[in-house]
Formats: C-alpha cells, structure tokens, sequence
C-alpha cells in the first residue's frame, strides 16, 4: 500500500516551556497557547502578582502552570533559576523594552536600557536554556519575540531596531551552532500589536492611521494573531526550520 504523509504533530505534552514577558501582551498569548497545547508552562517575569493572576487563569482551565520571579538583566541570577528549573523543551522570550526618541536625542541610560533587556538578557537567556539541553542530551525550540523594525528602520527608534537587529544576527549564529544538538533557535517579528502597553499609541488617531496604511493587510495585530506562529514554532511541525525569522507583520516589510 502507498504510504502517504501524515502533518506533524502540534501536541506539545510533556514539554516544559519557559516564557519571560509571561505577565502581559504577547507573552501572556504565548503562554496560553503553549498551555492549550500540552506543554507545562513556566511563567516568568518581575510582577509576581500579575503572574499568579494568569497562573489562575490556566488553571482554570485545566491546564498546568507555574510561577518564576526573573529579572533578564541579572545574568547570574538567570542563569542560576535556568539551570535549576530546567532543562526547557521550549523558551519562549517575549521580556522586552522601547524607549523612543529621535537618534540625536538618545541618552545613554535609555541606549544602555534597552541593550541590557532587548540584546544582553536575550542574549544570555537564549544561552542558560541551551546549556540545559545540551548538557541532557535534549532537543529544544528555542524562540525570541523580536520585531518588524529588526528588518526596516523605524522613525524615532533607532536603538529599538538596533537591538533586534541584533537578536536576528545572534539568532542565526546560535542556530548554526546548536544545530548539531538539535536545538532550533528563530525569531518571530510582529508588527504593531494592539496590547495594554500599546494601546496609547493606538489611542492616537494619527499615529494609528500611519501604522494601518503600513501594515498592507489594513488591520493592527493582535496578540491572537501571535499565538499560532508560536506553536508551530514550538512543535514538530517546525522540526526543519531554524535560524528564521517568522514574520507577522500584515506585510509591513514587505514594500
């Protein structure tokens, strides 16, 4: 009998995931979807009480959670709960910062700001997870929530597009390297996603009309819009990708 194809399985059970930014916006998507789909999610970011609160939420509905304080600026300190809590099947990195001004304005403490969460956190963080699946023997998806502007420039950020410029090229990097282990390690990049955080932005008439006439698909994002591409990512349906950049931009960067 002909042997036809079968689609991968999007089934993530008995997968440990571990998802930074996990309190609010993509993270908080990015930790109920990986919660839907089997995996037992670690949540982790510096408020506590809004993570017990979505804690709460998954429990609800029966799926399996749990809280982890994590400040991405404090190396060691990561590193350390990393190795402890882990190894991690999936990272899912979504802790993030923006502080936007024009180039010639940028000070110092903004630029080192946004470098140490943005770059060095992400950086290291990616590292701490990988260093746990190597040294069990494990294969792991590794994935950091970069952006559109990591592939255009943006008006009034530059140090924000510098930064994931950067985690796009430490991506591909880190991705030839743990390949052998097999470790996939890529990038999702969102445009403009509607979330508490960005919701003065888009509170803005001007400033949203500007982000819809960008964005060819005529809509803003939203954190749903996020969720999917983070379980393919997660799954073995992706089990040939890595090193990639998984746009989500409504055709933003597309011209």
């Amino acid at each position: 009998m002909k042997k036809y194809p079968k689609t991968p399985s999007f089934n993530l059970s008995g997968k440990k995931a571990l998802v930074t930014g996990s309190s609010s916006g993509i993270g908080l998507g990015a930790a109920i979807a990986l919660a839907e789909h089997g995996a037992k999610v670690f949540l982790a970011a510096r408020n506590i009480r809004k993570l017990k609160e979505v804690r709460t939420y998954i429990e609800s509905k029966g799926y399996s959670a749990e809280i982890v304080s994590l400040d991405l600026t404090k190396i060691t300190e990561t590193a350390e709960k990393i190795e402890a809590l882990g190894p991690f099947d999936i990272l899912l990195n979504s802790a993030g910062q923006a502080r936007h001004s024009k180039a010639i304005e940028t000070k110092t403490e903004d630029f080192d700001a946004i470098i140490d969460i943005n770059l060095k956190g992400a950086y290291f963080l990616t590292q701490a997870v990988a260093k746990g699946l190597i040294a069990t023997k494990q294969p792991g998806s590794l994935i950091n929530i970069s952006s559109q502007m990591a592939h255009v420039g943006g008006i009034d950020r530059a140090v924000y597009c510098a930064s994931k410029f950067a985690v796009e090229g430490f991506t591909k990097a880190m991705a030839m390297e743990f390949a052998q282990y097999q470790i996939r390690v890529n990038t999702i990049c969102p445009t403009f996603i509607l979330t508490p955080l960005t919701q003065k932005t888009f509170d803005d008439i001007d400033k949203r009309n500007w982000i819809v006439e960008k964005i060819k698909l005529g809509r803003v994002g939203n954190i749903e819009d996020i969720m999917g591409a983070v379980i393919y990512l997660s799954s073995d349906a992706s089990s040939l990708v890595t090193g990639s950049s998984m746009m989500v931009d409504g055709g933003w960067t597309i011209g």
